[in-house]
């Protein structure tokens, strides 16, 4: 290795929650490392609950690390607003649970995981089983 550090996949929470995706956001951290980069986009503009496509676009820039991004969305138009700003092979939607999906990804980064194998880890997030 040349001593720099590899790029590494994003992850964008996409939320109608400010507060619910900036937690969400905290706890990814705290599973995957203070290095995997993770933002929040929660609410609307003017402090809502909603979404807000400058806000993802802008969470999308700040991770991007030219490896790809994974947008976790919990619902309905938080979906919505993540397709627009979906770019096949480097900006992926994972229709996963939020907070199971978002900790699957976030370790899968911290492994070194390329965009395919995070969104896959954060895909079967949707068959784990708590009992």
């Amino acid at each position: 290795m040349d001593g720099q550090a590899r790029p590494m996949v994003g992850i964008v929470i996409v939320s109608h929650s400010s507060r619910l995706a900036e937690e969400v956001a905290a706890l990814v951290r705290e599973f995957g490392g203070a290095n995997v980069p993770v933002a929040a986009a929660g609410g609307t503009d003017d402090g809502r609950l909603g979404t807000s496509l400058d806000k993802v676009i802008t969470a999308v820039e700040s991770v991007d690390q030219g490896a790809g991004v994974v947008l976790i969305p919990d619902l309905g138009s938080s979906v919505l607003t993540a397709k627009l700003v979906e770019e096949p092979g480097s900006v992926v939607i994972a229709d996963v649970p939020l907070v199971e999906g978002a900790i699957a990804a976030a370790v899968t980064v911290g492994g070194g995981g390329s965009l395919p194998d995070v969104l896959s880890s954060a895909e079967e997030a949707r068959t784990f089983r708590k009992l």
